[in-house]
């Protein structure tokens, strides 16, 4: 079993900053609920989560990093220390070197393509520095923004798994994407900047 390591340095690539998640975060993500009544819901969460229940994870955080079971990262603005939304790596299967990803962003900041350029960083480092060779993010047809940015990341669609998930007592279809590290050779399709 692998761990994740630690970021000596943020990653950034100019128009975005991805750092360790740490527990100072925890107020600008929960204003980031507060502001968008939906978070939870893209998130796959029942309710949004409590300043307690934050605290939880972010002691646990290190951890879940240690054993390899996932790892989380802050998405700031370049010049800024303020959580603008995460990028959080979890199902990991070590055997098969694959991970699930997913993005959320604070509303204030999307549509500016921070969602496309944090999900590019991440995937990078994950597939160099860290030893996984496929990443997927799975999300709902209903989910154009975190499908688009995906999409621009240099992710590729593979399909819909139809009622792959029960969700608010109903089987729901999911979107599966992937990227590998001959994803990162290509350029990206820029594409709209919707996350």
């Amino acid at each position: 079993m692998s761990s994740f390591p630690h970021l000596a340095d943020p990653l950034t690539d100019g128009q975005v900053v991805l750092r360790d998640y740490k527990e100072r975060d925890i107020p600008e993500i929960l204003i980031a609920y507060q502001d968008d009544p939906r978070l939870h819901v893209q998130n796959g969460e029942d309710r949004p989560p409590t300043g307690a229940e934050l605290g939880s994870r972010a002691e646990r955080e290190a951890a879940l990093r240690a054993a390899g079971e996932g790892v989380t990262l802050t998405v700031l603005e370049p010049g800024s220390d303020t959580c603008r939304g995460q990028i959080r790596v979890r199902n990991v299967d070590w055997d098969h070197r694959r991970a699930e990803l997913s993005v959320w962003l604070a509303p204030q900041v999307r549509g500016r393509g921070l969602g496309r350029s944090a999900l590019r960083l991440a995937g990078g480092w994950l597939l160099t520095d860290c030893g996984l060779i496929r990443l997927e993010i799975m999300a709902e047809p209903e989910n154009p923004a975190v499908l688009h940015a995906a999409q621009a990341a240099g992710f590729q669609r593979e399909g819909v798994l139809r009622e792959y998930q029960r969700k608010r007592g109903k089987g729901v279809d999911m979107v599966i994407m992937s990227l590998i590290a001959t994803d990162l050779v290509a350029e990206p399709d820029r594409g709209p900047a919707e996350e």
